[in-house]
């Protein structure tokens, strides 16, 4: 039997105070039971999302304070879904960008870095995602072979795997508490026990992979975990600053978009029966119902400035053409970044082709008052505006008294309206 009570300790200690000085931090953590790991595989610390594996000799080299880095480290990646966000991207560099990503979150938040902490200036406020594409592919391909096909091989395997974990009475626990949002306590002493019930049997094996639909399921848990996490450090005003931005952003709802502006633009479009009488000269003095059809007008504003790419207007531009012909609504274009763009309006009708041939300029600052301005100027106001945009610059000081919706890429906020998180 492999008891290491030192480390087991410091680890103790360090949750204990991430809990009292970093709630939000020491929320997460409470959630990965702690476990030794295999030196032959886990050189440092590791975690599936499901338990927080760790090394010995490497947890034992670390000062208390490095010890809580180590532990949130591990939190914050499962709090933030990496192990479900990679798809089909290379393993190795993900993982890094993974790690520039929620490594200077918790520096900027005060915890000392261990040694072996990879930070970047540059890629702060970055996500994983976002992260991925600027540093360099070093992996051989040969290597990379390698690991795919043992990725392959694990992948043959899991389902059975999968099925021995689901009919595990402890796995259902688990999923039980989280649905019944289970208090601190009773999570810390399901945990102790677990952290037992393992140490007693020496350093655990790698975990196997889990299955899409196990991904998916923890995700979901993690998600929720987080917002709990959150409600109770902001309850508490220990939450401020980079993780602060960052858990308002990702508990900001995230909607498919294309969806969600479907629905508003089909709501602007009423049809409906009409009583008027008919003409005398009809010679019929009975007055039948009649459909009385209504086209929307939605006014789309993009903003130019340089954030939003061209590709990803382009994108946008065809999925409102193909909105407005089912809902037979005429279309005014605005481009505007500090000022409206040369040409602007440009008007179609539903029945228009919308062909996506204008020379978009800017490029200076952000203002979104001249669209608003131009739209108070125009006889009539619009069902609905659409903007598109990353929310960083000049809003109106009144809020207008159309519906107005927001389609944000980024992390920044709008004062009236509804946003939608472009995902």
């Amino acid at each position: 039997m492999n008891n290491y009570p030192d480390v087991e300790k410091k680890l103790a200690t360090a949750r204990t105070r991430l809990i009292l000085d970093k709630p939000f931090l020491g929320a997460l953590v409470l959630r990965l039971p702690m476990v030794a790991g295999d030196p032959k595989w886990c050189e440092s610390t590791f975690s599936d999302g499901k338990t927080f594996y760790y090394n010995h000799d490497y947890i034992d080299a670390l000062d208390l304070e490095q010890t809580q880095f180590a532990l949130s480290h591990e939190a914050l990646h499962c709090a933030l879904s990496h192990f479900h966000r990679r798809g089909h991207r290379v393993k190795m560099r993900w993982d890094l960008a993974c790690d520039y990503a929620v490594n200077p979150l918790l520096i900027n938040d005060g915890l000392k870095p261990t040694p072996d902490a990879m930070h970047l200036r540059e890629y702060e406020g970055m996500t994983a995602e976002e992260i991925y594409p600027c540093l360099e592919d070093n992996d051989n391909s040969g290597e990379r072979d390698l690991e795919n096909e043992k990725e392959s091989e694990d992948a043959n395997d899991k389902g059975q795997q999968s099925n021995k974990e689901s009919s595990d009475g402890g796995q259902k626990n688990e999923n039980r508490r989280d649905s019944q949002n289970d208090s601190p306590s009773e999570a810390q002493g399901e945990q102790d026990k677990v952290q037992n019930d393992v140490g007693e049997g020496g350093p655990a094996s790698q975990p196997v992979a889990m299955s899409p639909q196990q991904e998916d399921e923890l995700s979901l848990q993690w998600e929720q975990r987080l917002a709990g996490a959150a409600q109770q450090a902001l309850q508490s005003g220990k939450l401020e600053g980079d993780m602060a931005r960052m858990v308002d952003h990702l508990l900001q709802p995230k909607l498919p978009w294309r969806m969600l502006l479907a629905r508003y633009m089909s709501a602007t479009a009423r049809e409906d029966y009409s009583y008027t009488r008919p003409s005398s000269r009809r010679g019929d003095p009975a007055v039948y119902p009649g459909m009385r059809s209504y086209e929307t007008n939605i006014v789309v504003a993009i903003d130019t400035s340089g954030s939003i790419g061209e590709e990803e207007i382009k994108e946008f531009i065809s999925e409102v053409d193909a909105i407005k012909s089912q809902v037979r609504a005429s279309v005014t274009l605005l481009t505007c970044d500090s000022t409206l763009s040369y040409g602007c309006p440009w008007r179609f009708e539903a029945w228009d082709q919308f062909i996506f041939d204008i020379e978009l300029r800017g490029g200076g600052g952000t203002d979104f008052r001249p669209v608003f301005e131009w739209l108070e100027t125009q006889d009539q106001a619009p069902d609905l505006l659409v903007y598109f945009t990353d929310a960083e610059g000049v809003f109106p000081d009144v809020e207008p008294y159309y519906p107005v919706t927001w389609l944000v890429k980024g992390k920044s906020k709008v004062p009236f309206g509804v946003r939608v998180q472009l995902n």
